[in-house]
C-alpha cells in the first residue's frame, strides 16, 4: 500500500479523534492552523526572474524580410547549488541557469523555439512545458527524461493564444521532489496579432494598440511564483507531510519568486500580476489585506472575454491567473492567502485550509504613472459549447487512481482523433481534494454539476480544481501533432498524488491511425 494511501486511511480514524479534541491529538489539531497576517517582516525586494536570453539563428533573418516565423534558441542548464533564502546557513537547492527557480522564457505566437536542456544533476530529470500545445515527443513528460550529464533539445512552433504558462520537472514518481527543490519557471506566450499584443520577448508594448493592459515585465507586469516551503533547523528544505494530511507536502513559509517576506515598489496606478500556484500541494485563496477588489483578466490559457471583479481568487497547484489591481499614491497593502472552503473534510485544517498567510507587500510611490487601462472587453470567450462532439469520456479520481487504474508507463489508455472535439466528465469521488490537468490542450469548463461554471472558470483552462463529489464537464479540441506512439498525460496536479499513480496517457491519432505502443519508432534518449 502506498504511503499516502495508508496515511489517508489512518487519517479517517485520526481525523475523528482530532475533531473530538482528544488529548495530544486535539492539541496537534488546534495548533495546525497557521496565521501570519501582520506578522511578516517584509524587508526583501521581490526578486523578478530574469528573461531568458535567446540567440536567433539564420532563419530569423528571414523574418526581417517578411517570413512568417523565426527560430529562437534557448539554453537551460539544470544544476544543484546553494541559495541564501534565510539568514544563516544557505539552503541546498536546484535551479535552472542559477541555483533556484528558472528564467522566464518569452516567445511570440508563430515563432519556432528550440531549447537545449542540459541536466547537470547527478540523476535524471525532465522539463515539461505546462499548458503548451506541442508535439507529444517534445512535451517533456515522463517519456522524455534527460539523463545526468546529457542534453535534450526539443523544438516546436508556438501556436496558441497569449497566455502565462510554466515549466517544471515531470519525472515519473519523482515530480514532487524535483519541483520542491526549485525547478520551476514561467513561459509567457505573446500574440501580437491577437489577444494581448504585448509586443514580444521583451514585453516592450510595441503593438499595444488593441489592448492597453500593463505589459512592461517586472514593472507593471509582475510575475509571481508562489510556493510554500518547510525548513529544518539548518535552513534546509524538508518535505513535511502533515500527520493524517491528504494532499502531500505542506510548508509553513511562503516564498514568491524565491523571496521570503518580499515587498514590491509600485510605480504605476495599475499593476498586472501573473500568479502561479507553484506549490506541490497547498491551495491559495488570494485577496488583499484591505479586501480591495481586483480584476481577473486571464486564466491558464489566456485572457477572459471580459474582466471579473472580485476580492478572492482560489488557485490550486499548477493553476495560473492574471489579475489587474489598482493602487493609490503612497499606500501600502499586502497580498494575502485567506482560509479556504473546507473541501478537505477532517484533514482540511492539517492541509492548510484554515491558514491565513501574508504573501507579498505592495508599496506605492507618491507619484504613479497612469498610462494603461483595464478594457471592458478583453478577448473571445471559449467557443466549444456548441461544437459537434466526437466522443464523451468519464474520469473518476479516487484512491491514487483514475477510473480504478494507476499510471503504467507502457499503457496508452485511449486515443483521440485529430480535428475533433471531445467532452470529458471528471469527478473527484473520494472526499479529498484533487485537481485535473490535461497536456497539449486548453479546455472549456462547460458545466459544474450541470450549471454554468463560476466566472473564474469561464476562460480557457488546462488545470481545474475538483471539489469532492462535483461533476465537471470539460470540452477540448485536439488539433495537429498526431503520433500513435507518443502519449500525452492527464493527471492530478497535486504532485504527490501524481507520483503515487493518479495519472493516465492518451495519444492523438490522424485519420486511419490506431493506438500504437509507447515509444515505438521513437528514440527517447537525449
Amino acid at each position: 500500500m502506498k504511503r499516502r494511501t495508508a496515511l489517508k486511511i489512518f487519517g479517517i480514524g485520526v481525523g475523528g479523534a482530532l475533531l473530538a479534541g482528544g488529548g495530544g491529538l486535539g492539541v496537534y489539531y488546534a495548533a495546525a492552523r497557521r496565521d501570519t497576517a501582520g506578522k511578516i517582516d517584509f524587508r526583501t525586494a521581490l526578486a523578478i526572474p530574469p528573461l531568458a536570453e535567446a540567440l536567433a539563428d539564420a532563419a530569423s533573418g528571414a523574418a526581417a524580410s517578411g517570413a512568417a516565423s523565426t527560430v529562437r534558441r534557448f539554453a537551460l542548464g539544470i544544476q544543484a547549488g546553494e541559495t541564501q533564502l534565510k539568514e544563516g546557513t544557505p539552503t541546498r537547492t536546484w535551479g535552472i541557469n542559477g541555483t533556484y527557480l528558472a528564467p522566464t522564457i518569452r516567445a511570440r505566437r508563430g515563432e519556432t523555439v528550440e531549447i537545449a536542456v542540459h541536466n547537470g544533476l547527478d540523476r535524471e530529470t525532465s522539463l515539461h512545458w505546462h499548458g503548451m500545445h506541442l508535439p507529444a515527443a517534445m512535451d517533456g513528460g515522463p517519456h522524455q527524461p534527460v539523463a545526468a550529464g546529457e542534453t535534450w533539445t526539443p523544438r516546436w512552433t508556438v501556436d496558441q493564444r497569449a497566455a502565462t504558462l510554466w515549466y517544471h520537472p515531470h519525472v515519473h514518481g519523482a515530480t514532487a521532489d524535483h519541483t520542491y527543490r526549485g525547478l520551476t519557471g514561467l513561459f509567457i506566450v505573446d500574440d501580437p496579432s491577437g489577444d494581448d499584443p504585448a509586443g514580444g520577448p521583451a514585453g516592450d508594448n510595441e503593438a499595444s494598440a488593441t489592448l492597453n493592459l500593463p505589459s512592461t515585465y517586472g514593472v507593471d507586469d509582475v510575475p509571481m511564483i508562489v510556493q510554500d516551503r518547510a525548513f529544518d533547523g539548518d535552513n534546509q528544505f524538508t518535505e513535511r507531510i502533515p500527520l493524517a494530511g491528504s494532499l502531500g507536502v505542506i510548508g509553513d513559509e511562503i516564498l514568491v519568486n524565491g523571496t521570503l517576506g518580499p515587498y514590491f515598489d509600485v510605480t504605476t496606478r495599475l499593476v498586472r500580476l501573473r500568479l502561479l500556484n507553484g506549490s506541490n500541494a497547498r491551495l491559495y485563496n488570494f485577496g488583499f489585506s484591505d479586501d480591495r477588489s481586483f480584476a481577473l483578466i486571464g486564466t491558464d490559457g489566456g485572457l477572459l472575454a471580459e474582466p471579473w471583479e472580485t476580492n478572492r481568487l482560489y488557485l490550486s497547484p499548477g493553476e495560473r491567473a492574471e489579475v489587474v489591481v489598482a493602487f493609490e499614491p503612497g499606500e501600502t497593502v499586502d497580498l494575502r492567502s485567506y482560509p479556504s472552503p473546507d473541501y478537505g473534510g477532517a484533514s482540511g485544517r492539517l492541509d492548510g485550509f484554515a491558514d491565513r498567510l501574508d504573501v507579498c507587500r505592495f508599496r506605492a510611490g507618491d507619484d504613479l504613472a497612469d498610462d494603461t487601462e483595464l478594457p471592458a472587453a478583453l478577448g473571445d470567450a471559449p467557443d466549444l459549447g456548441d461544437a459537434v462532439v466526437a466522443a464523451e469520456r468519464s474520469f473518476v479520481l479516487a484512491s491514487d487512481q483514475i477510473n480504478g487504474r494507476s499510471m503504467a508507463m507502457d499503457r496508452i489508455d485511449f486515443g483521440v482523433r485529430e480535428g475533433t472535439v471531445e467532452v470529458w466528465e471528471v469527478t473527484n469521488d473520494n472526499g479529498y481534494i484533487h485537481n485535473f490537468h490535461v497536456h497539449d490542450v486548453q479546455f472549456q469548463v462547460l458545466t459544474v454539476d450541470g450549471t454554468t461554471p463560476p466566472p473564474h472558470l469561464r476562460g480557457w483552462k488546462d488545470t481545474v480544481l475538483l471539489v469532492p463529489g462535483s461533476r465537471y464537464r470539460l470540452a477540448m479540441r485536439f488539433s495537429d501533432h498526431t503520433d500513435p506512439n507518443a502519449p500525452y498525460m492527464y493527471h492530478c496536479h497535486l504532485l504527490q498524488h501524481e507520483d503515487d499513480g493518479m495519472m493516465g496517457q492518451f495519444v492523438v491519432l490522424a485519420d486511419g491511425e490506431q493506438v500504437g505502443a509507447v515509444g515505438a519508432g521513437h528514440d527517447h534518449h537525449p
